[in-house]
């Protein structure tokens, strides 16, 4: 039997997410917790997101999907994870017809979301980039 075994990254402002795809019996771990104790829901779905779109084209109960995320916030993890995931069934699939679905129905998922923070300015670093004091008029 062919021993495949895919990795890919994905990032999201100051989350990273490192994907591994190998042949099993259809495991999907976050940090080594299932996907079902992700926590909350919305992100849970974001994450699945890939997973509901490769399911014509590959056969999700003979893939083990191993997740390993940090930094950043949840929401941000969880677009981080999407990412590589998505990745990492093309790669392991070889399928362009994967990739164009996921083009498709959101570029991000393949080519990562390039928006950065914005750096924040001296003398209101804690206040946020274009915090200015606030004037009183009377």
């Amino acid at each position: 039997m062919d021993r495949k075994i895919s990795h890919s990254s994905g990032k999201r402002k100051e989350a990273v997410a490192r994907a591994t795809v190998r042949p099993g019996n259809g495991t999907f771990r976050v940090n080594t917790m299932l996907l079902d104790h992700l926590n909350p829901r919305f992100a849970r779905e974001r994450v699945r997101v890939p997973l509901l779109l490769a399911d014509g084209i590959l056969d999700l109960n003979k893939i083990d999907i191993s997740v390993v995320t940090s930094g950043g916030g949840v929401m941000g993890q969880a677009d981080a994870i999407a990412c590589s995931i998505a990745s990492a069934l093309v790669e392991y699939s070889g399928s362009e017809e994967l990739h164009d679905i996921y083009v498709k129905y959101d570029r991000t998922l393949i080519a990562g979301d390039h928006r950065e923070t914005e750096v924040h300015k001296p003398s209101q670093s804690s206040k946020g980039p274009r915090h200015k004091r606030q004037k009183s008029y009377r």
